[in-house]
């Protein structure tokens, strides 16, 4: 089974990511060390800041990565904010059978009243060089953004609304 964790920046994509790992002891694999392996061994002159090319970037080696995994009978978590909302059409039904999506969503009235959480749960696992951009409405916006898409998209989301739970069964 191949689980894909995807969502706005500060939801808990890693997070989620390292508890599944520890209840399914299913490996998983961070986009964002993806990203930065790329980067720092000069394989593309992209920057850490330029999220959409990235996105266009690195989507193809996921999917191969995928593809691959489901192939060979393995399971595997990929997380990260690099999984594109129209994800499916790049899988055949063989695939599709064995991928699991969810993408986290906080809501506005959880995002108001925990941001001073979310901001302090920033680095639970992976630690943040710089997170002075992350303001609330800039949390705000890209929450919004994500739930737009999964909607648009039949994409399945977790909405993160009264409490913090990304709880996954599989």
């Amino acid at each position: 089974m191949i689980v894909l964790i995807a969502g706005a920046s500060h939801t808990g994509k890693t997070l989620t990511a390292q508890r599944l790992l520890e209840k399914y002891k299913f490996p998983y694999l961070s986009a964002d060390h993806l990203k930065m392996g790329l980067i720092r061994s000069g394989y593309t002159d992209l920057t850490p800041e330029e999220d959409d090319k990235l996105e266009a970037y690195m989507w193809p080696v996921l999917r191969e990565i995928i593809k691959t995994a489901v192939e060979n009978g393995q399971n595997l978590i990929i997380e990260g904010c690099y999984i594109p909302f129209d994800w499916k059409k790049d899988f055949e039904d063989r695939y599709l059978k064995e991928i699991r999506y969810y993408c986290l969503v906080m809501s506005r009235s959880y995002i108001e009243n925990h941001f001073s959480d979310i901001k302090s749960n920033a680095c639970a696992i992976e630690q943040r060089a710089d997170d002075s951009w992350c303001t609330m409405d800039h949390v705000l916006e890209d929450n919004a953004h994500c739930l737009e898409m999964c909607l648009k998209h039949g994409c399945n989301y977790i909405l993160i609304d009264k409490e913090y739970n990304t709880d996954i069964e599989l």
